[in-house]
């Protein structure tokens, strides 16, 4: 039999994810890599997604979202925004934020349509850009003066006669870089003039640190009818397998994102979109006091990282601390993280697999801070003993 998977979708086997995470339990390693939170949310919002199973909502939902939620998304997109979404049409629930992507993709991007990505980005972009049949259009992001941030000249070279769209992550993952009003300016500058549309995807929204503000696109003067902005449930309320994700976005845009969306999953559960409309009118005060307890396991892996002899970069938002393994000897971050079970017991995420031009990555290695202080403390000990390993 000839290869049976297609070849658009044959660069992407396991993911790097699922490969790390089978390696920390085969190593009994401690899993730094994957972005889940060990502790549960909010506990009245779990208890009522609990009651909602109870009450028997145990059946299809609508399509779009049952209307508590949308309404609830259309309410906090006003209240901290300042925009206004119709929730009958302007507002669509899915599977995740990984679907509300996959579908957008899909539906807003012809095969050969070019779209520009920050590198390094999450893997799913680049499979549903693959699965589109479009063409990535890679800007780099570089480490500035301690953070990540693009050339706006990079930026505008990447765009062409073919481009449909641009993608953009912030707070972003995995640099931990929360885009700056200037920075999102010159995007929206390049949005407007060549009249792309603009995908955002904003799922840690509320996680960001040290007085840091995280603004979406869509406010920018222009920029909310050009803009498919996406966000979850699963990292603002610690459910990631809640998989409850949302699009805002003007109408005309969400009904071609919801007529592919319908033939991928049709629609998600009943009882998690209740409780995470709950969530968002009632926990957000919660979400407050741990955003304040990820900073502080933030600064205490960064100090960990930085007494093993890495090179860290302190991020503003996300899970996610971004590091650089060369003070330590090492050279390649595949190869490390493949190596980190045997050397010191944990599991990270070679960020090189989330470039294009995985040369510009090599160096870097990512770890996941949302996890119990007596795990972080435990693999930062470990992680200790990389001194003198090369």
């Amino acid at each position: 039999m000839s290869e049976p998977l297609v070849a658009r979708m044959r660069e992407f086997g396991t993911t790097v994810f699922a490969e790390m995470t089978a390696l920390a339990v085969r190593t009994a390693s401690i899993n730094l890599g994957q972005g889940f939170p060990d502790t549960d949310g909010p506990e009245a919002m779990l208890e009522r997604a609990v009651a909602a199973i109870r009450e028997g909502l145990n059946q299809y939902p609508p399509g779009p979202g049952v209307p508590e939620l949308r309404q609830a998304v259309a309410e906090h997109r006003k209240q901290h925004y300042g925009l206004v979404y119709d929730p009958d049409g302007e507002v669509l629930v899915t599977v995740g934020a990984t679907e509300a992507l996959a579908a957008s993709v899909l539906a807003l991007c012809e095969p050969g349509d070019e779209v520009v990505v920050f590198e390094p980005y999450y893997d799913s972009y680049a499979a549903a850009l693959s699965l589109a049949g479009a063409v990535r259009r890679p800007v780099t992001l570089r480490p500035v003066e301690g953070r990540f941030t693009f050339d706006p000249a990079e930026l505008r070279a990447a765009v062409g006669p073919r481009t449909r769209a641009i993608l953009v992550n912030s707070p972003h993952n995995p640099t931990g870089t929360v885009f700056t009003l200037e920075e999102l300016t010159a995007i929206a500058a390049v949005v407007e003039e060549h009249g792309l549309i603009a995908i955002t995807d904003e799922v840690y929204e509320h996680l960001t640190f040290d007085g840091v503000r995280h603004i979406p696109l869509a406010t920018l003067p222009g920029m909310r009818e050009r803009t498919v902005m996406i966000s979850s449930a699963g990292k603002t309320f610690s459910v990631t397998g809640w998989k409850t994700g949302w699009v805002c976005a003007p109408r005309e845009l969400v009904t071609a994102v919801q007529t592919v969306k319908q033939f991928l999953t049709f629609t998600s559960g009943a009882p998690w979109q209740l409780a995470v409309a709950h969530g968002l009118r009632e926990e957000l005060a919660w979400v407050g006091g741990m955003r304040d307890g990820l900073a502080a396991k933030r600064d205490r892996l960064m100090a960990g990282l930085s007494a093993a002899g890495f090179e860290v970069y302190r991020p503003a938002g996300t899970y996610f601390v971004q590091t650089d393994i060369t003070p330590l000897g090492f050279t390649d971050g595949l190869d490390l993280a493949r190596r980190l079970p045997e050397l010191a017991g944990v599991v990270a995420i070679p960020t090189q697999v989330f470039y294009d031009r995985r040369e510009l990555g090599r160096r870097f290695v990512r770890f996941a801070f949302c996890k119990k202080d007596e795990v972080i403390d435990e693999a930062v000990a470990r992680l200790a003993r990389l001194r003198g390993a090369v």
